[in-house]
């Protein structure tokens, strides 16, 4: 398959939260490719290993790789990273916006603790976005914005409500910008990663030490994202080794259904409304 017209060497990428998980294996993905990576994230040690990273596997080593520290929730910040990225290596052709906590919040957690998710989930994205699009149109080519999402800003599960609340922010966030560029006529595509199950820091800082069996890499999860990518999928949907696409999309719809036949918020993990949506997932 046919690779995005903006991934081709030479091109410039933009990568937040670049220094572990998804972020990097893209970071080191693209500069691969051939392409001349900025990778942003906190400053610290990770940071410049990813960079590292990236320059290994880039054909042009470090001169192809720049680091930025960078807080997403803060747009000054981001401000900065855009003339820092612009400077090396011009307008990117690809923004990944991919920046991303869970903090382990709960709907009565301190008002800290959601004013940080929000920050880097939600306003992370859209101050990225806001930052890097008007050049990036301005420069004409073909380019890519992907916004990396989560299914639980779609499915909503209980407990871990900033996080839901952040990723179902990041959906709609996504959504409108594909709906801007399309109308705008710009030559720029906007696409919402939805990952699986993927083995990352957020799932280590859960207690696993190894990655699960019914977890993707995050290398799979790039490779799926590319596929998306080259057919034009704007929800870029990805199974693992325990959740199929046929069981995200029944779980989704089930979602949806609650709005559609008047259930009771979150029905599916309702007492009253158990029976029945096993009996939607088996159908």
């Amino acid at each position: 398959m046919t690779a995005h017209p903006a991934f081709a060497p030479g091109r410039a990428a933009l990568v937040t939260g670049g220094a572990s998980g998804i972020g990097l294996a893209a970071a080191c993905d693209f500069a691969r490719r051939g392409m001349r990576v900025a990778i942003a994230d906190l400053p610290g040690e990770a940071l410049d290993a990813a960079a590292r990273a990236a320059a290994e596997a880039a054909p042009g080593g470090e001169a192809m790789v720049r680091a930025i520290p960078t807080d997403v929730a803060d747009r000054a910040a981001v401000e900065a990273l855009r003339e820092a990225a612009t400077a090396a290596f011009g307008a990117p052709s690809v923004v990944m916006a991919n920046a991303g906590i869970e903090a382990g919040g709960r709907f009565f957690s301190d008002p800290a603790t959601w004013e940080r998710i929000l920050g880097v989930n939600l306003w992370g994205v859209v101050n990225v976005v806001q930052a890097f699009l008007p050049a990036m149109i301005e420069a004409g080519g073909p380019g890519a914005v992907v916004v990396t999402g989560s299914k639980q800003g779609i499915t909503t599960p209980p407990g871990n409500t900033p996080y839901n609340v952040s990723k179902a922010g990041v959906k709609v966030v996504a959504e409108a910008l594909a709906h801007e560029l399309r109308e705008r006529g710009a030559p720029i595509s906007a696409h919402l990663l939805i990952p699986g199950f993927v083995y990352t820091g957020l799932t280590r800082a859960r207690g696993a030490t190894e990655k699960p069996a019914g977890a993707w890499t995050p290398e799979e999860t790039v490779a799926r994202m590319h596929e998306g990518l080259a057919a034009g999928e704007f929800y870029i949907l990805c199974p693992d080794n325990e959740t199929t696409r046929a069981q995200d999309e029944k779980r989704i719809l089930w979602a949806a259904g609650d709005i559609v036949h008047n259930r009771p918020a979150l029905s599916r993990w309702h007492p009253d409304h158990k029976d029945a949506f096993a009996a939607h997932m088996q159908a």
